[in-house]
């Protein structure tokens, strides 16, 4: 008897698993450890999976994906890749607007350009408390009409930035109106990603999905800016090279915001989503709000 308890003893083991994560929606298994009745350890971990989960961490919001709504995904994929377009573009424009001003001329001064700078940056200032003051109050209910509207005035600034050289007389007159149009895109993207932040928390994690947006737009900047760089040398002295590709990286980039666009599924109302509902209960005497049935009520009050 005592040596059949001795054999099954031998053979009682323990194993203990090793989790890592900052909460109990972010946890993912590190390591296994088991131990005999000899004492021995056997360690095991899947050291591929820990870094990549602790670079993810960076970039996706805790608890990720329970913690967003179901369009998060495909939203942000569609999101990064038009801010990638949009950087390299930038340095196309950006190189564009500095030859204009006369970088790298011996006959342009410092305090002309300076001038030119600051009137430039004067004019978006000033556009954006004007389109605050006028439309700030539409840009929480018509948060995706508005989103494509800031891309577009965002095109339609650095094309005016591209064009600028090619007007010398008008050239100041051309980068004021870009920098107006480009002040109408920073105050309706703000208003419009803090409306859209909102909708994704699911968890009240607001503040985290904002910072993960953060990280990934600072990554799509590095990448497009690098991108860029590679760009404009490539096509230094070439127009047509030039215009070619701003012109395909724009198109791109439309696509890409009405793909993001597409993706996202708000839940609130606002008139153009309250005209649809309303519509489609006169015509089948119901309709559908946060997945409640709306009964038909007839003039006299009764239930159809």
């Amino acid at each position: 008897m005592e040596e059949a308890r001795s054999d099954s003893a031998s053979q009682i083991g323990i194993t203990l698993e090793e989790w890592n994560g900052s909460s109990s929606t972010k946890l993912f298994r590190t390591a296994t450890i088991t131990a005999s009745s000899s004492l021995s350890i056997h360690r095991s971990a899947n050291r591929f999976n820990h870094v990549w989960s602790r670079v993810l961490q960076a970039f996706v919001p805790e608890g990720f994906p329970g913690s967003v709504t179901p369009d998060y995904t495909g939203f942000q994929v569609w999101d990064t890749l038009q801010g990638l377009s949009t950087y390299i573009r930038m340095m196309l424009s950006t190189q564009a607007l500095l030859s204009a001003i006369g970088v790298g001329e011996k006959s342009a001064t410092v305090i002309g350009a300076t001038f030119q700078w600051f009137l430039r940056d004067f004019t978006g200032m000033l556009g954006g408390i004007l389109f605050t003051f006028y439309q700030g109050s539409n840009l929480d209910s018509n948060a995706k009409m508005w989103r494509l509207v800031a891309d577009l005035m965002n095109d339609i600034g650095m094309l005016m930035d591209l064009l600028s050289p090619l007007f010398p007389s008008a050239f100041l007159v051309i980068v004021c109106l870009g920098s107006l149009s480009r002040s109408f895109t920073g105050v309706a993207s703000g208003a419009t990603r803090a409306a859209l932040t909102q909708h994704f928390a699911l968890q009240e994690n607001a503040a985290d999905i904002s910072a993960k947006e953060g990280s990934q737009e600072t990554m799509a900047t590095m990448m497009g800016m690098a991108l860029g760089m590679l760009l404009a040398r490539i096509t230094t002295g070439n127009p047509l090279a030039i215009w070619l590709s701003f012109l395909s990286l724009t198109m791109f980039h439309m696509y890409a915001n009405y793909r993001a666009v597409r993706c996202l599924v708000l839940n609130s109302l606002n008139f153009e989503r309250s005209s649809v509902l309303l519509q489609n209960f006169m015509e089948t005497g119901q309709g559908f709000l946060n997945g409640a049935c709306i009964a038909r009520v007839d003039h006299v009050g009764k239930v159809k």
